[in-house]
């Protein structure tokens, strides 16, 4: 039995959005250091702001100013900070109700130890030295000792500023280690001697690729390994026309569902050897490796006539 493989995975994207009205006044306030909250219809005031009133699904859009300081309503204590949160030493999360809303922010507070936090706790904005537009524009909470006194009400605000910040790309990142396990090592272990190998269900005889270790209808364990392919069939595919970060490749090119030749499912891959517009439901392709690879890099065109229809419409 081959070793069971590990490895680490990253999944990386850019997340693009325009804002609406709201939620673009909100942003722009705190590059301006002012904190906007909106008033629903019963008087409450919701900071973050939110176009819809969560208890009604009214549109809401009275924004309202509210301070810059306010109460923590619970916390948690973060040992160890990661990559990309709001500071590199341990700080707690916290919920703050700042002076004037109704709901509560999540933001970290920067403090010496959990000790030093409590449900209750007075705290203040510290505002980044550099703000852009985005939440992290408050660089963290800090305690604050000044006079609570009366609370502050909301002042009305007009939502409107120099420059308004209409989108905003927000980087969202999981890193983490995946284990294939058992069936899928010895998949990968195959491929690296340019052998797909899948195995088949005992009970309905469908060939899984790449596989599962148990059948996911029959809910049975799969062992008897079967090697299909090389050789295989397009069931269907896309023309992806935007271009990966880290990715090699120019748009457009196509990326399809491949039919092996003995496999019960359709497994991915790319599609090259022929012009994108020509690439079709049916097409007869085989695998193309470069050296030292654990997977093919793409699949090319056999120049064996299409395959009938019929012959790969279960596994569309």
């Amino acid at each position: 039995m081959p070793e069971v493989l590990k490895a680490p995975l990253v999944v990386e994207f850019p997340f693009t959005r325009s804002l609406g009205p709201v939620l673009s006044a909100f942003l722009t306030g705190l590059r301006e250091r002012v904190v906007l909250g909106v008033r629903t219809g019963d008087g409450r005031t919701l900071v973050p702001p939110v176009e819809y009133d969560p208890a009604t699904a009214e549109e809401i859009h009275d924004l309202v100013e509210v301070a810059p300081t306010g109460t923590v309503t619970t916390w948690a204590w973060n040992h160890e900070p990661r990559r990309g949160q709001p500071l590199v030493t341990p700080f707690a999360w916290v919920l703050v109700r700042l002076d004037g809303a109704d709901t509560a922010l999540l933001h970290a507070l920067d403090a010496p130890g959990p000790e030093a936090v409590r449900t209750g706790l007075r705290v203040r904005i510290r505002w980044a030295a550099e703000r852009t537009g985005a939440i992290t524009d408050i660089a963290c909470f800090e305690p604050y000792d000044g006079p609570r006194g009366e609370p502050r009400p909301p002042v009305p605000h007009s939502g409107r500023f120099a420059d308004p910040v209409t989108g905003i790309v927000a980087p969202a990142r999981l890193d983490y280690t995946y284990s294939p396990g058992r069936a899928q090592s010895a998949h990968l272990d195959a491929l690296a001697g340019h052998r797909t190998v899948g195995e088949r269900c005992p009970s309905c005889r469908k060939v899984y690729v790449p596989p599962r270790g148990a059948c996911p209808t029959c809910g049975v364990a799969t062992t008897d390994r079967v090697e299909v392919g090389p050789r295989g069939t397009v069931t269907t595919f896309c023309i992806v026309n935007i271009k990966a970060k880290n990715l090699d490749i120019e748009v457009p090119y196509v990326y399809a569902h491949i039919a092996l030749d003995g496999a019960g499912l359709a497994l991915h891959g790319r599609i090259g050897g022929i012009p994108y517009d020509q690439v079709r439901m049916g097409l007869r392709v085989e695998p193309v490796w470069t050296p030292g690879a654990r997977h093919p890099d793409h699949y090319r065109p056999t120049g064996e006539p299409d395959a009938d229809y019929d012959t790969y419409k279960e596994l569309l």
